[in-house]
C-alpha cells in the first residue's frame, strides 16, 4: 500500500512539473501537447476495442479508424485557424481558398472514409465491422470533440486553461490523500477505493485551492489576457487591458460570517467567484468522468486503459475527468462570460468589399444618430 503511495506521489510530482514547463513554453506548445494527448487517448481506447472484439483481421479497419481521426482533426483545427488566425488566412491565397471551402472539404474527406468502410464490408464480419465503426465514432466524440474545447478555453486566456485543469488535479490528489488516511465509508461500487471522506475532503480542499490559485493568477496579464495572433510579428500575444473580471473589487461579507471572520468587507477578483463554480464542478461532477471510465473498464474486465504511466495506468486514466471539465468550462464561458469580440468584427469588416463596408458604415452611423450618440 505504501509502495504504491510513493510511486503515485513521485510520478504525480513529475507530471505537475512537466505541466508547469509546457505552460512556460507558451500556447503553441500547449496546443501541440493537447493534440498528442488526444491521439494517445484515441489509440488506447481503439486498442481496447480491437482486443475486446478480436478484430485484428478486419479489412482496412485499423487504417480507417486513424483516417477518421485525421478527418475530424482537420475539421476542428481548420475551424480554429479560421476563427483565430482570420487575417493571416485572408492574407495567404492558398489558406483563403482552404478556409472558404473548409467544411465542404471536411465533408468530402469524411464521405471518402464512409465509402471505404462500405466497400470493406465482408459477409462473415458484418456485425463486428459495425461494432467497430460505432466504437470509433463514439471515441471520436468523447476524445477529439472535448479535447478541441480545451484549445478554445486556452484562447480565452491561459487562466481558463490552467485553473480548471489544476482544480481537477488538486481534487484527484486531495481526495486520494483524505481517502488514504481517513477513508472508511465506500462512496460508489464502481470505484471501491473511493470513499465519502475522500470525496468531501477533496471538495473543500479544491474550493480553497481554486480561490488561492485564482487570486495569484488574476494579477498577471500573461494569464488573464486572451491569446491572440499578432499579424505584424506572426506570433501569439497575451497583452491587453485586464477586464473587470481581473480587477480587485470590494465585497460585503454576509452578516452571519462577519462575527466569525471579524471583517465587514473583503477585496477579491470577480474571477475568484467564478473559480468557486469551476472548483465545485471539478469536485462534485468531475469525478463522475472517472466513475464512467471505471464502469467502462469493468465492463471489459481491464484494470487500466494502458500501462503508459507506472502506478497511474494510461493517459486516458489521467484525462477522463479533464475532458468533462473542459466541456463544462467551454459552456460556462459561452453562457456567463463571453461577449461580442470587437477585434474579430473589425477583422471581418476589413475583408469586405468597399461598397459593403460603406453600407455597414452608413447603417451604423444612422443607428448612432438615432440613439443621440452622434
Amino acid at each position: 500500500r505504501w509502495k504504491n503511495w510513493w510511486v503515485r506521489g513521485i510520478l504525480t510530482l513529475a507530471m505537475i512539473t512537466f505541466f508547469f514547463i509546457i505552460i512556460y513554453l507558451g500556447p503553441m506548445v500547449l496546443m501541440t501537447i493537447v493534440m498528442c494527448v488526444q491521439i494517445k487517448c484515441f489509440h488506447e481506447i481503439i486498442t481496447i476495442g480491437y482486443n475486446v472484439y478480436h478484430s485484428y483481421d478486419l479489412p482496412w479497419f485499423r487504417t480507417l479508424s486513424w483516417y477518421f481521426l485525421l478527418c475530424v482533426n482537420y475539421f476542428f483545427y481548420g475551424e480554429t485557424v479560421t476563427d483565430y488566425f482570420f487575417t493571416l488566412v485572408q492574407r495567404e491565397e492558398p489558406l483563403r481558398i482552404l478556409s472558404k471551402y473548409h467544411r465542404f472539404i471536411s465533408f468530402a474527406l469524411y464521405l471518402t472514409g464512409f465509402c471505404m468502410f462500405v466497400l470493406s464490408l465482408v459477409k462473415k464480419h458484418y456485425r463486428l465491422q459495425f461494432y467497430m465503426f460505432g466504437w470509433t465514432h463514439v471515441t471520436l466524440l468523447i476524445v477529439v470533440t472535448q479535447s478541441h474545447l480545451i484549445i478554445h478555453n486556452l484562447f480565452e486566456g491561459m487562466i481558463w486553461f490552467i485553473v480548471p485543469i489544476s482544480c481537477v488535479i488538486c481534487n484527484d490528489i486531495m481526495a486520494y490523500m483524505f481517502g488514504f488516511f481517513f477513508g472508511r465509508t465506500p462512496l460508489i461500487k464502481l470505484s471501491p477505493k473511493k470513499t465519502w471522506e475522500g470525496f468531501i475532503g477533496g471538495f473543500f480542499a479544491t474550493v480553497l485551492f481554486g480561490l488561492l490559485l485564482s487570486y495569484v493568477m488574476s494579477g498577471y496579464r500573461c494569464f488573464t489576457c486572451p491569446v491572440e495572433f499578432n499579424n505584424d510579428t506572426n506570433s501569439f500575444t497575451v497583452d491587453c487591458e485586464p477586464s473587470e473580471l481581473f480587477q480587485l473589487q470590494e465585497y460585503n461579507i454576509p452578516l452571519v460570517l462577519q462575527s466569525v471572520v471579524g471583517w465587514k468587507t473583503v477585496r477579491m477578483y470577480p474571477f475568484q467567484i467564478h473559480s468557486i463554480a469551476l472548483s465545485t464542478f471539478a469536485s462534485l461532477i468531475g469525478p463522475f468522468g472517472g466513475f464512467f471510465a471505471s464502469g467502462f473498464k469493468r465492463a471489459f474486465k481491464i484494470k487500466d486503459f494502458a500501462n503508459t504511466i507506472p502506478g497511474h495506468g494510461g493517459i486516458m486514466d489521467r484525462f477522463d475527468c479533464q475532458y468533462l471539465m473542459a466541456t463544462f468550462v467551454n459552456v460556462y464561458i459561452a453562457s456567463f462570460i463571453r461577449g461580442p469580440n470587437p477585434s474579430k468584427l473589425i477583422q471581418q469588416f476589413l475583408t469586405l468589399r468597399p461598397d459593403q463596408q460603406l453600407h455597414i458604415f452608413n447603417t451604423l452611423k444612422a443607428h448612432l444618430v438615432d440613439k443621440g450618440m452622434l
